[in-house]
């Protein structure tokens, strides 16, 4: 695997929603190639997206595809762990977070989520309230191979919005509203 996350069946479940649902401001956390970054920017309903990566090199070449499909006047692109640099609040916070359990030096930045796959995913649900706006939602995927649970969810309500089988595992699409 590359320096950049390339789209997956992950993006591909992710981006269907994206396609259907988001509106208004939106934030694309982990942007990777930018998929869904662009998939919301290309929508009329949305206003603006802010792309974030901890990687320069995902922003350069999410940046580049934007201008490619004409839509770079739509997206800010931020350098940023999670929400180090992030500023304001979104209608909709997308994240297809690394949420696979880690294998020690085998890993990447762009699927290993720590030793039971939650590490960001935790990080990223405790800082992100702040960056919701009222009524807001989140948009996450994350597999049967990580390891969370409902309780890990706190502070907000969990909608399933489709589970996919691919290959030994489940990956889930969800809603998250406040409570």
């Amino acid at each position: 695997m590359g320096e950049v996350y390339r789209p997956a069946e992950d993006s591909y479940l992710l981006s269907k929603y994206v396609n259907s649902l988001v509106y208004g401001r939106v934030l694309d956390m982990g942007t990777g190639s930018g998929i869904q970054a662009i998939t919301a920017a290309l929508k009329q309903e949305v206003n603006t997206v802010v792309a974030v990566d901890i990687k320069p090199k995902a922003l350069i070449e999410a940046k580049s595809w934007a201008n490619e499909v004409k839509v770079s006047e739509k997206i800010e692109f931020v350098l940023s762990d999670l929400f180090t640099e992030v500023s304001g609040n979104f209608d909709w916070i997308l994240f297809n977070p690394p949420y696979l359990p880690s294998e020690g030096e085998a890993d990447e930045l762009s699927w290993a989520g720590g030793k039971y796959g939650t590490q960001v995913i935790k990080r990223f649900l405790s800082d992100s309230p702040r960056y919701l706006k009222k009524g807001g939602y989140i948009l996450l995927i994350y597999s049967s191979y990580t390891l969370l649970y409902e309780t890990d969810f706190n502070g907000y309500k969990r909608e399933i919005l489709e589970e996919k089988n691919v290959f030994f595992e489940t990956l889930y699409c969800v809603r998250l509203s406040r409570i």
